[in-house]
């Protein structure tokens, strides 16, 4: 699939899954034809042209090889003739109501594990790849596929209706997975995925509109607006990776840090606290700091503390341990990060890597830095990540 279809197709994947879903039911049946529609996609657009309604074009081939799957199965003879006589002789119409909201809850639906809910989310209502899922997750793509199956078979034994409402804690967490992979893409050519993180944003804002008094929700909104309001200073003209310590923050979107800022002064202190609301407020003190020396990374460190207490992961590790060696000095912070180093998903994931090279070169150990930093550029499938790890090494030759 080329970078432009990709593009062009991601956020339309929600609504072409939703409009088969609320005419056809049958979750599971309905997502097979859509990642069959993208595949045909993928292969005609770029040869053929994107066709004036790529929405409807979806629809229309997603709906018929639906029911030719139906049609194969001769198990299925009257369920068969009852949708073949529904099938559209011309493109289907599609529905105007924006179903993303709805399928994004059924595929949290209770009958399906937590990591399988985030998964078949991210799938079908975040348009990535498998692949693009198992390096979120740090797991294989098999086990991802595996995982992903499940989830579908659950929603199907559970015999869900369309609009179901789901667990709303994974429903952030798929959220926030999804931003993560649009500001930071685990893979390819360019470091952000914009239209992700926008899609995301929206979503959450949805999730908001229907849940206006939770804490949670209105955290994960300010912690991705407080985040994507530095993307346009990441990268520079090149499209190579400028740290967050380097970036003119002249360039920082300062409409989306006020909204940002706003939510969180809404909610700290009125209702119980949680994890997104803690990284909010970090994001806050650094979006808040004219530059990197002076930044409140006293408070900042106090944060992680506290985070670490209310969800405790090796990802929260790391980053508590910057914020501890800009405090306490380096050594303190590689001490941290040899509590996870032995940890499975860490052993991973590059930025282990990253981050050890980062605080052996402050150590003034700069064998180990640029080891450290090698290993990182190894490690990573993302070319600008891949590239920056590769200059700081060299840097120290």
């Amino acid at each position: 699939m080329t970078a432009d279809v990709g593009e062009l197709l991601r956020p339309l994947v929600p609504r072409v899954l939703g409009a088969l879903v609320r005419r056809y039911g049958q979750f599971d049946a309905c997502e097979d034809a859509v990642q069959e529609a993208l595949l045909a996609a993928s292969e005609q657009w770029p040869v053929q042209g994107v066709p004036d309604q790529p929405l409807n074009w979806l629809v229309t081939v997603a709906t018929r090889r639906l029911t030719d799957h139906w049609r194969s199965e001769s198990a299925r003879r009257r369920r068969e003739e009852s949708v073949a006589a529904r099938e559209p002789a011309e493109p289907v119409a599609v529905p105007d109501e924006d179903d993303t909201l709805k399928l994004l809850f059924l595929c949290c639906h209770p009958a399906v594990s937590p990591p399988s809910q985030v998964a078949l989310t991210l799938r079908a209502v975040g348009g990535l790849t498998t692949a693009q899922i198992a390096k979120a997750f740090l797991v294989p793509e098999a086990t991802m596929t595996r995982r992903i199956t499940r989830a579908k078979e659950s929603i199907a034994a559970a015999g869900s209706a369309f609009g179901e409402p789901g667990q709303l804690s994974v429903v952030l967490q798929v959220l926030y997975l999804i931003f993560n992979e649009g500001y930071t893409a685990t893979s390819g050519t360019d470091l952000h995925v914009p239209e992700l993180a926008q899609e995301a944003i929206r979503l959450t804002r949805a999730v908001r509109a229907l849940r206006p008094d939770d804490g949670e929700v209105a955290g994960l909104l300010a912690l991705m607006l407080l985040t994507d309001a530095r993307r346009p200073a990441r990268t520079g003209e090149d499209g190579a990776l400028v740290p967050l310590a380097e970036q003119d923050r002249d360039r920082w979107d300062r409409a989306m840090i006020a909204e940002g800022r706003a939510l969180v002064s809404a909610v700290l202190g009125r209702g119980p606290i949680g994890a997104y609301q803690v990284q909010a407020a970090i994001a806050v003190l650094h979006d808040e700091a004219p530059s990197a020396e002076t930044t409140d990374w006293v408070q900042i460190a106090q944060l992680y503390e506290v985070l670490a207490e209310l969800a405790p992961s090796p990802v929260v590790t790391l980053n508590r341990a910057i914020a501890v060696a800009m405090v306490d000095g380096p050594a303190r912070g590689l001490e941290l990060l040899d509590t996870i180093a032995e940890d499975s998903r860490m052993k991973q994931s590059h930025r282990l890597d990253a981050v050890r090279a980062h605080l052996l070169e402050r150590a003034g150990d700069l064998e180990g830095a640029r080891e450290h930093y090698r290993r990182a550029a190894l490690r990573t499938e993302s070319e600008p990540e891949r590239r920056y790890l590769e200059e700081q090494a060299d840097r120290l030759t």
